[in-house]
């Protein structure tokens, strides 16, 4: 039986290994995504219809641009039954073409199907994305692959990163509760 919990993962799974097949794992084939993107050191579509196009946009573009990809759900996992759940999430990743590292944060909200549990709509919202020097992407990879994956508590983000004033907001991010932030616009 599918859960909530296991629709996520696999879309974490199909996007940061570049494996657009498990989406059939965790989208409806009628999915809806948007976007809400506050930054402008990274773009998306802001609407998506249809699991095949969301591959296209977050599994296969995303993963002809990024490689080393983290991504983190920075809460405990839903509940089996969850018809929504929201949670903040921050991403670790390099460029493919510059080596440069990225660190963003933001926010998921889901809406799953009762009946089979995938996700039927998904807005993701980009509160931060930083781009640091590839000289410090050891140090970010370093990092990221010390956390647990895919489910992280905010606290072990903050307590074990690294020491750089480049991605300060993206903490502070992370630090706030959730109804602090989505009532913040940049």
């Amino acid at each position: 039986m599918n859960t909530a919990q296991r629709s996520i993962q696999q879309y974490i799974s199909a996007k940061d290994s570049n494996r657009p097949h498990l989406l059939d794992q965790a989208f409806t084939p009628n999915a809806i995504l948007h976007m809400v993107v506050r930054t402008g050191s990274i773009t998306f579509p802001d609407h998506v219809e249809g699991r095949t196009a969301i591959g296209e946009v977050l599994v296969s573009r995303f993963g002809q641009t990024y490689e080393n990809v983290y991504t983190f759900c920075l809460a405990a996992p839903p509940p089996a039954n969850a018809e929504a759940f929201q949670c903040k999430w921050l991403v670790a990743m390099s460029d493919k073409n510059s080596g440069e590292a990225r660190v963003g944060c933001g926010l998921y909200d889901w809406q799953f199907d009762p009946a089979s549990r995938l996700a039927k709509r998904l807005t993701i919202t980009i509160e931060h994305m930083k781009t640091l020097p590839a000289t410090d992407l050891p140090m970010i990879m370093a990092w990221a692959s010390k956390l647990d994956y895919p489910w992280c508590r905010p606290e072990a983000i903050i307590d074990n990163a690294p020491d750089s004033s480049a991605f300060q907001d993206v903490i502070q991010f992370v630090m706030n509760p959730i109804n602090e932030e989505s009532s913040v616009r940049h």
